[in-house]
């Protein structure tokens, strides 16, 4: 039985095909051309061909310094000197770029070190200063001259200088006193003393202010006795460890005692200078001076002075000293001079 036959009967009878018929198959006919192939919906190109990454291969470089620069700066950190550990690590750094970090570091180090040492230092002064008394932690000094002549002239020099000074932590302490006296053919031709006291209270390193209290004697230059009492600001200019410079200015309330004329009291106006200059290692020069202005009179004082230390504490002192006093006595010069070469102590 054909399909078709079957397909036919079982219609029929009521019953679904259990296949679907094929269709009839037609003769293809040979005179109908062939259909054309259907053309591409995307034109895709074709991927490119890439070349395959290389491996990465890291190269280590090196961080640390080379043994004979790390010698080098470790030697300068031993010295403990901060500027050759400053030019060596710039030398370092500029050699040895890949250890930059590493002499940074070591440098770093150093400065913390010295910044630890020098407050512990700083903080064990003060505990010092603390609970010391007046009497302790005094610096100065004390000088002595001596001249004498015979023959024709007789003549002999005496000269006696002393200070002091106590560093506190708020207050500055500083004492001076000195006499000179000359006699030639025996008579006395300079008789000089003065003595004065300033304590000098710190608001910082430079500024501060003072008081001074000070006694004068050169009958010579026509007065007896002389008491100041005065105070003011002073500042320092310079405070480096080869060259300091103190500035003071204010009132000060002076009684004179005359010794051919009545008494004063007046009020003047007082400018002061002190320089410190240590030219060499064993050499050094100091000037103080003082100006007074007060109503009909003026007064000045200058002391410069080269030292020239020997051996221990012991030094030797040239000195020059100008005092000008305008309301001088009749027939007596105004301005007297001195140089004297001294002997120092330093304690």
């Amino acid at each position: 039985m054909t399909p078709v036959l079957a397909f036919v009967l079982l219609a029929q009878a009521g019953q679904p095909p259990l296949i679907a018929p094929h269709p009839p198959v037609m003769a293809a006919d040979p005179m109908e051309p062939a259909p054309e192939p259907l053309a591409p919906i995307l034109d895709i190109p074709p991927a490119p061909q890439r070349p395959l990454p290389l491996p990465r291969i890291d190269v280590a470089r090196p961080t640390e310094l080379p043994p004979a620069v790390r010698a080098m700066l470790d030697a300068a950190i031993a010295s403990g000197d901060a500027q050759a550990v400053t030019t060596v690590t710039k030398l370092a750094k500029q050699a040895t770029p890949w250890g930059a970090r590493q002499a940074e570091g070591l440098k770093d180090g150093f400065d913390k070190d010295q910044a630890d040492k020098k407050a512990l230092a700083e903080r064990q002064r003060q505990e010092r200063i603390k609970s010391a008394s007046f009497f302790d932690n005094w610096g100065g000094e004390v000088e002595i001259g001596a001249a004498r002549s015979t023959g024709n002239t007789r003549s002999l020099g005496l000269y006696l200088a002393a200070k002091g000074e106590r560093e506190g932590l708020q207050v500055r302490h500083r004492f001076n006193a000195r006499a000179d006296v000359q006699e030639t053919n025996n008579v006395t031709t300079t008789e000089r003393v003065i003595a004065a006291y300033q304590p000098n209270f710190k608001f910082d390193d430079r500024l501060y202010a003072y008081g001074l209290a000070q006694y004068e004697h050169d009958r010579f230059l026509g007065y007896d006795s002389r008491y100041t009492l005065g105070g003011g600001i002073g500042y320092t200019l310079f405070t480096g460890p080869k060259l300091k410079v103190d500035l003071e200015g204010g009132p000060a309330v002076r009684y004179s005692n005359y010794i051919e004329e009545p008494d004063k009291t007046t009020v003047a106006g007082r400018a002061s200078v002190a320089l410190r200059w240590q030219i060499a290692p064993t050499a050094s020069l100091t000037q103080d001076a003082a100006l007074f202005m007060e109503a009909g009179n003026t007064n000045a004082s200058t002391t410069l002075a080269l030292d020239t230390k020997l051996f221990g504490p012991l030094k030797t002192r040239i000195s020059y000293n100008v005092q000008y006093e305008r309301d001088a006595p009749a027939g007596r010069d105004p301005v007297d001079t001195l140089t004297r070469a001294t002997l120092v102590y330093s304690f």
